[in-house]
C-alpha cells in the first residue's frame, strides 16, 4: 500500500460524497457529470490553491502541513476517526527498519482482567484483528465452533476480521452482517494507515480482497470507522437472538480487550445468563476456568 496513492485515494473518495449542497457552494442549477465537490471548490473552501490540493490527490506532495489538513478535514467534513486517518496518510513513511515487529501478546494484567469478566463475554484482540485470548464466555459467544485453546497456536489463531468475512458461522451471527463488516474494514483502514510497513496486515488485506468480494468491494470505499462502541443484533445457534454492546476498554498500541454487555434485565441478558449456564454444563469446572493467553 502506497501512502500517496492511499492519500489520494482517501480525499478522492471523501470529495466525491460531499454533495455542493452540503458544504454550501452554489451550483447555480447547472448539470453536472459526476456527483461531489469539483477539485478547484474543495481547495477554495479549504483555503489551498487548486494546484497544490490537485498534487495532493496525485499523490505528487506528501507532508502537507497539521493545519492544512485541517483545513481539508474541515472542508471535507470528516468525522475524529477520518481527521485521524487523513494525518496518517499525509505523514512521510519511515524507511523499514529492517527489524520484524515484536509479536503481541497478552500481558498478566490483561489475563486477570479477563478473569474477572467472567460473567462478560471479553476477548482480547490484536491490532491485526487477530484474537489472541478470551474468557469461556467470549469464547462461547463469537466463536463456539472453534476450539478454545486455537489463539495459543499461532497457526490456528482466530482472526475477527477473517471469521467475518469467510467464515459461515461468523456471518451469521449478525442480523446486520453488512454493518458489522463495514465496521470491520473501517477499523483496518485506520490500522494501515497507522502502521505502513505492516507486512503482516497487508498479507491479511490481500488474501480477504482475495476471497472475498464484499471485501475488496468495501475496501475500495475507503471508509474509516473507529469501533470503540457499537450495538449488534446477535443471532446465536444455543441460545437465539440478543443484542449486545460491543466495547473496547483498551485502545492504543498494544491489544485491546472487547467486552459484549447486554441490559440489565432484558431477554439479552437473558439469553445471556443461558449460554453461560451451558458452556458451565459442558466444560468441567477446572478447564472451565481457563483462559486462553496466546
Amino acid at each position: 500500500m502506497n501512502g500517496t496513492s492511499q492519500l489520494g485515494d482517501f480525499l478522492r473518495t471523501r470529495r466525491s460524497r460531499l454533495r455542493p449542497d452540503e458544504a454550501g457552494v452554489p451550483t447555480y442549477g447547472e448539470r453536472r457529470r459526476v456527483p461531489g465537490l469539483r477539485r478547484e471548490e474543495l481547495a477554495l473552501l479549504a483555503g489551498v490553491s487548486a494546484s497544490y490540493y490537485a498534487r495532493l490527490e496525485q499523490g505528487h506532495s506528501l507532508g502537507a502541513s497539521p493545519e492544512v489538513l485541517d483545513a481539508l478535514a474541515r472542508a471535507l467534513r470528516l468525522d475524529e476517526s477520518e481527521c485521524r486517518h487523513l494525518h496518517d496518510l499525509a505523514r512521510p513513511v519511515k524507511p523499514r527498519s529492517g527489524r520484524r515487529p515484536a509479536p503481541e501478546r497478552v500481558t498478566e494484567a490483561t489475563v486477570q482482567l479477563l478473569g474477572a469478566l467472567g460473567d462478560v463475554p471479553a476477548i482480547v484482540i490484536g491490532r491485526r484483528s487477530d484474537v489472541l485470548a478470551w474468557n469461556p464466555l467470549g469464547h462461547a459467544l463469537f466463536a463456539g465452533h472453534l476450539g478454545f485453546d486455537d489463539p495459543d497456536v499461532p497457526a490456528k489463531r482466530p482472526n475477527m476480521a477473517r471469521l467475518v468475512f469467510t467464515d459461515a458461522h461468523t456471518r451469521g451471527l449478525y442480523a446486520d452482517w453488512p454493518g458489522k463488516a463495514r465496521a470491520v474494514v473501517g477499523n483496518l483502514r485506520l490500522v494501515a494507515g497507522r502502521y505502513p510497513h505492516d507486512s503482516a496486515l497487508h498479507t491479511l488485506l490481500g488474501e480477504l480482497s482475495a476471497k472475498s468480494e464484499d471485501f475488496a468491494s468495501m475496501w475500495a470505499d475507503h471508509r474509516v470507522k473507529a469501533c470503540a462502541v457499537a450495538e449488534y443484533e446477535m443471532r446465536h445457534p444455543l441460545v437465539g437472538s440478543l443484542t449486545v454492546m460491543q466495547q473496547t476498554l483498551s485502545q492504543g498500541p498494544g491489544p485491546s480487550v472487547v467486552v459484549a454487555t447486554t441490559a440489565a434485565g432484558s431477554p439479552s441478558r437473558a439469553a445471556l445468563e443461558l449460554l453461560a449456564q451451558a458452556i458451565t454444563r459442558a466444560v468441567p469446572a477446572s478447564s472451565g476456568s481457563r483462559l486462553s493467553t496466546g
